[in-house]
């Protein structure tokens, strides 16, 4: 009887075993998903990484500070389009409320789909440019020879004074590039793209 005991006792012990390992097993999968998404709330939340923070007002406050805000566009060489900004540079004061456009226009002969990436440097300013508006993350399908204008409204937060890291910043670089995309994704991989060039 004692013997049976011991199995029983055994086989539980396998099963919880078992259990959790596949426990841990489908929370690492489970992890390995949501990785992506949690980083990029992460970032859009805290600037980190050069991620612009996702702004749903103005400032409120303008400050007589100015700060230049020099427009970068580039387009990965897998995608025959020609990518860039109205104006290269701007003095924008604090907290002011600026709209600045990017011109795109399709090089090819037929339909292409791409979608813009973007980031801010120096990477620890992304916290403090706040975007209102923006065209990156949205796939665009242009026709052979199509033009199209794009809008990013933003403002660079007062609260930038405030920081003493930013004591000496005079300018602060928007960088867009865009990328073909396909299933609502841009298509970065370097398999596909030997990579980008500026335009």
């Amino acid at each position: 009887m004692t013997g049976k005991v011991e199995d029983a006792g055994r086989k539980k012990a396998v099963r919880r075993t078992v259990a959790a390992c596949l426990g841990v097993t489908f929370g690492m999968v489970g992890a390995a998903y949501a990785a992506v998404p949690l980083y990029d709330l992460f970032c859009r939340v805290t600037g980190f990484g050069g991620t612009p923070m996702i702004g749903t007002a103005e400032a409120g406050t303008v400050l007589d500070e100015t700060v230049r805000v020099r427009f970068d566009a580039n387009v990965s060489r897998s995608l025959p389009w020609s990518f860039s900004a109205e104006v290269p540079v701007i003095e924008a004061r604090i907290g002011e409320t600026k709209t600045v456009f990017y011109r795109v226009a399709s090089e090819a002969s037929g339909p292409t789909k791409g979608m813009a990436t973007f980031n801010v440097t120096p990477e620890n300013a992304g916290q403090y440019f706040v975007k209102l508006d923006c065209f990156c993350f949205t796939e665009n399908v242009l026709e052979g020879g199509e033009v199209m204008d794009s809008a990013v409204v933003f403002y660079v937060d007062p609260a930038i004074v405030d920081d003493p890291a930013f004591a000496s910043l005079r300018t602060i670089t928007l960088s867009y590039t865009y990328f073909p995309a396909r299933d609502g994704e841009p298509i970065t991989t370097s398999a596909l793209d030997s990579g980008a060039i500026a335009r």
